[in-house]
């Protein structure tokens, strides 16, 4: 890497990596982690749980989940639902616009509400009584099903370079999410269990006398 791409800014090597890790993270939900530090070997792994189709950009699929995390987010910061406007207020500041093609993305109003929202990643919907009609975002069936509140502000968190905590109440309904999302799995995990004839341990029923 230092011979090949970087030459004459070998020492700036260490900052630039950094940097191309981060964006690699933000941009398509990929972390470089070194497997060997004795040769300096990577490998690239997918770091969220979505499982949202990779889009094609010159014969190479390529994720879009950083994006979607991000709007995740956004909708989650604004009380879980977010008028159309601001979305696309952020995606300005962000070099996305609807209309002009983006060279990762495509089609940015496409993508977002009629790609996200057939794959029920988003909601999207007119606002009650608005005239003229007016739509806003919401988090959709598939997004509940394949991330979590709580990864979704830590992905927040890193990309801003702050802690979770400073999210306070957020962070706090997100932990509250996230253990009602485990109570749930347990009778499921013992469903399970019965039915490829095991005999199951006997699961929690929420409390001792």
């Amino acid at each position: 890497m230092l011979n090949v791409v970087i030459k004459e800014y070998k020492d700036q090597f260490t900052v630039i990596f950094k940097k191309a890790c981060e964006h690699l993270e933000t941009v398509f939900d990929i972390q470089i982690r070194e497997v060997d530090p004795t040769t300096h070997s990577y490998v690239l792994v997918n770091v969220l749980d979505l499982i949202y189709e990779r889009v094609v950009i010159h014969g190479q699929r390529i994720p879009p989940n950083g994006l979607l995390m991000i709007l995740l987010g956004v909708i989650l910061l604004e009380d879980n639902c977010i008028p159309e406007e601001e979305v696309w207020e952020l995606l300005s500041i962000m070099g996305l616009h609807a209309g002009k093609e983006h060279v990762i993305y495509g089609e940015p109003r496409k993508l977002i509400t009629e790609d996200w929202v057939q794959k029920q990643y988003l909601q999207y919907r007119q606002v009650p009584n608005s005239d003229p009609a007016t739509y806003e975002f919401l988090w959709g069936p598939r997004a509940y099903a394949e991330t979590s509140k709580l990864k979704v502000l830590e992905f927040l968190a890193k990309i801003n370079g702050t802690n979770i905590n400073s999210f306070s109440s957020l962070y706090e309904e997100a932990l509250r999410d996230e253990e009602e999302r485990d109570q749930a799995r347990i009778p499921f995990a013992c469903s399970i269990t019965t039915t490829l004839g095991e005999a199951p341990a006997p699961c929690p029923t929420g409390g001792e006398d």
